[in-house]
């Protein structure tokens, strides 16, 4: 599906390195990364342009056993430096370093040295409610540029941020605010989505009231709406800024001292505080952005994502490391039309776009007149990460939003990884669906249940040896971490994801293995299941979940969106039902499918399976702080027997 020219491989980040470096292929810089991370580390650190601010003395350090690596000891840095401050010294200064766009449609741009002076003044801001080195500040805010502002702002005084979803709820912000014993709360007044107001410091005061640690609360100004308001608390964020003394020099730390904690949802129980450090999370970030997506110095990079998903620190550290400009959105993609996307990348010229393979389903079934009617020849690189591709959304993606030109990097790592494990890029041939392999210096396998390593067949995705971005830990709870992923085979990190590497080398993510659907023996993961649905013209949106069955161990029950239009009828019912069971074989023919008007969704448009199961079957649904329409679980309940 993609063959790059000579050209896009001799020019392209990832090969220049290889050739610097004197090998022979990518397979020979795979190898040599992950035999010798004490030499791929510091090359990468060197390639990226990251600044010590003290040289280190040991790349790596085992002493405490490969789950509490640690990487460029006896250095000091501030990630900030690297971000902001080496840039004002040459032409990037006045280059743009955000593009925001809010929903209602107002633009707002700042260069290199304008969010240097921001950022400055906020440090300043922070100081003066007593913030000092560790404190803990919470992020309850929607993408706007004060969100890339106060997480640098935080970074160059030592503090700790906490990055929150901004359609979260009380409950779940408090959960965050108690876990990480935050002592300010950064929130705005509102935001705007689908066209209306949606209020954020009504929740973050409910918030608050249950979460003793905290101790100001600052509000943005971002809709200009009348807020409750507690004198001696609350902060206005104008106000605060303006009376303070800009603070320009960064907190020299050392390369582990914690920059964010930010919580993954768990499937039970309390959210897991996932613990980045200063020369770790924004390293990994950069290389997957320079050597994944090759991002250049002066590109617009555009990831649609919220601050509280993962890809949003990532974006803003990640392309401000490399110079380039990030582009922040505030609303809805399809609001006050389904083109609002690609009417973005033509205003803004936006040279690499990331999305949700959801959003890419959701858009693509508006219809493909949208992209045709805007200039999308700015683009130059697709995106995709969050959940398994299936291929009609894929094909759908490069063809009408990329020309058939621009290659569709897919990523799959996570929150405690940094960003990927493994990722296409530009100089590697691909089919849909696919990546090329690990990202250097991911020592990434693929094995069965005895840990041996498998190729040809679907296994479990571990990695062998660890990273700079690596997570150091759940915050406060270290045996839960251990646990989560060092538990199942000493020494090797179990991600979670069943994957399998095909006879031609390309390697395949087919979802969470706790997702895995097991039918009379035979292990089925739903992208299987929903890229056969997908595939039908009635259909927009699938999701595939496994259920009790007292014969079977489990049966296959489907949830459709049908596209504008279509009737739901029990002749297309039982039409998908034939059409599953003719693709996948008659055992796998859905027991249950039914119809329904949504599926629920992270902000990020991502499918939330775990939540379909929990709720047709009437059980717990763990932690739904990431939920953003929770009318869909009255929709699933509503096809409950």
């Amino acid at each position: 599906m993609w063959e790059p020219s000579a050209e896009v491989i001799e020019r392209s980040r990832l090969d220049r390195f290889r050739r610097r470096h004197g090998l022979a292929s990518l397979a020979q810089l795979q190898e040599r990364s992950v035999k010798e991370p004490e030499w791929y580390w510091p090359a990468l650190v060197q390639d990226l342009g990251l600044r010590f601010d003290r040289p280190y003395e040991q790349v790596l350090d085992l002493s405490d056993g490969v789950e509490w690596a640690r990487w460029f000891s006896g250095a000091r840095l501030n990630i900030v430096g690297s971000c902001l401050d080496r840039w004002l010294e040459g032409p990037t200064a006045d280059r743009p370093a955000l593009i925001w766009e809010g929903e209602p449609g107002e633009v707002r741009r700042l260069t290199y040295d304008e969010l240097s002076k921001e950022v400055a003044r906020f440090a300043g801001a922070l100081r003066t409610l007593g913030v000092e080195p560790g404190d803990r500040v919470g992020l309850f805010l929607p993408m706007v540029p004060e969100t890339a502002v106060a997480l640098l702002a935080c970074a160059r005084i030592g503090a700790i941020f906490i990055p929150l979803f901004s359609g979260y709820g009380p409950e779940a912000i408090a959960n965050r605010l108690q876990d990480g014993e935050a002592k300010v709360l950064l929130c705005a007044d509102g935001f705007y989505r689908r066209g209306q107001v949606v209020a954020m410091k009504e929740t973050a005061d409910a918030a608050v009231a249950v979460s003793p640690s905290v101790e100001h609360v600052v509000v943005l100004r971002r809709v200009g709406r009348e807020v409750p308001w507690q004198e001696g608390r609350d902060h206005d964020w104008q106000r605060l800024v303006a009376a303070a003394e800009p603070v320009w020099e960064n907190l020299s730390l050392a390369p582990d001292s914690p920059l964010m904690v930010i919580y993954t949802s768990g499937t039970t129980g309390r959210a897991k505080g996932a613990l980045h450090v200063h020369a770790g999370f924004p390293l990994k970030a950069a290389q997957d952005m320079a050597h994944g997506l090759d991002v250049n110095e002066g590109e617009t990079v555009f990831w649609f994502t919220d601050i509280g998903w993962m890809m949003g620190p990532w974006l803003i550290l990640g392309s401000l490391l490399l110079g380039a400009t990030m582009v922040l959105y505030e609303g809805t993609p399809d609001t006050p039309g389904p083109d609002r996307l690609w009417r973005m990348v033509a205003d803004h010229s936006i040279n690499i776009l990331g999305v949700s393979p959801t959003l890419v389903r959701s858009l693509m079934g508006q219809g493909d007149e949208h992209p045709a009617r805007h200039e999308l020849d700015s683009l130059r690189v697709l995106a995709g990460t969050g959940e398994p591709w299936n291929p009609e959304p894929f094909q759908w993606f490069f063809k009408h939003v990329g020309g058939g030109r621009c290659p569709i990097v897919n990523l799959t790592g996570g929150t405690e990884i940094a960003g990927g494990i493994l990722a296409g890029n530009v100089v590697s041939r691909l089919r849909p669906c696919s990546f090329a392999g690990p990202l250097p210096g991911m020592a990434a396998d693929v094995v069965d249940a005895a840990g041996r390593s498998v190729r040809g067949e679907v296994g479990e995705l571990v990695i062998r040896q660890p990273w700079p971005g690596m997570t150091q830990g759940f915050w406060r709870d270290r045996q839960r971490y251990l646990d989560t992923y060092w538990s199942r085979w000493p020494g090797v990190w179990l991600h979670g994801d069943w994957a399998y590497v095909a006879e031609d080398g390309l390697w395949y993510v087919l979802g969470r293995s706790d997702d895995t659907i097991k039918v009379a023996g035979k292990r089925l993961g739903p992208a299987e299941v929903e890229s056969v649905l997908v595939a039908d013209p009635a259909v927009a949106e699938a999701a595939a979940v496994g259920i009790p069955d007292e014969l079977k161990g489990e049966s296959l029950a489907c949830f459709v969106v049908l596209r504008s239009g279509q009737d739901p009828s029990a002749d297309l019912q039982e039409r998908l039902r034939r059409r599953v069971a003719e693709a996948l074989g008659k055992p796998l023919k859905p027991a249950i499918l039914e119809f329904v008007s949504e599926l629920p969704k992270t902000r990020n448009a991502k499918i939330l399976r775990r939540v379909v199961r929990a709720v047709y079957l009437d059980q717990p649904t763990g932690d739904l702080g990431s939920l953003e329409n929770p009318s869909a679980l009255q929709a699933i309940a509503a096809t409950r027997g």
